[in-house]
């Protein structure tokens, strides 16, 4: 499943301390345009009948069902894109140089 690093993790974690999303859990959604490319998005959300709930990297998260499998594999980071520049981005599992990524054993299931 998805992998959050501690940087993302940190600044979730920071987000859902404001009061507008008080009861809320961030959900992380993907799917697939029609020429293949994969469109990630997240924002915290109120739990909806079909979702799995995961905590993540010590993060509870939503994901539909229709998004699980765009989102194996997939590491949410929090990065510097450019100086002052700060963004939450979606690495793929891997890249042609890379191959496929490990199995992911750090997610657990929310209680």
């Amino acid at each position: 499943m998805i992998k959050i690093t501690d940087a993302a993790a940190e600044q979730i974690r920071a987000a859902a301390n404001n009061p507008d999303v008080y009861g809320m859990v961030l959900r992380v959604a993907a799917y697939q345009e029609d020429d293949g490319s994969v469109n990630f998005g997240m924002g915290f959300d109120q739990e909806r009948e079909a979702d799995e709930q995961l905590i993540v990297n010590g993060v509870a998260l939503l994901i539909a069902s229709s998004s699980t499998p765009y989102l194996q594999g997939v590491t949410l980071d929090f990065v510097e894109m450019s100086p002052g520049d700060l963004r939450f981005i979606f690495i793929p599992p891997y890249s042609a140089e890379d191959g496929p990524a490990e199995p992911d054993d750090h997610a657990a299931p929310a209680e």
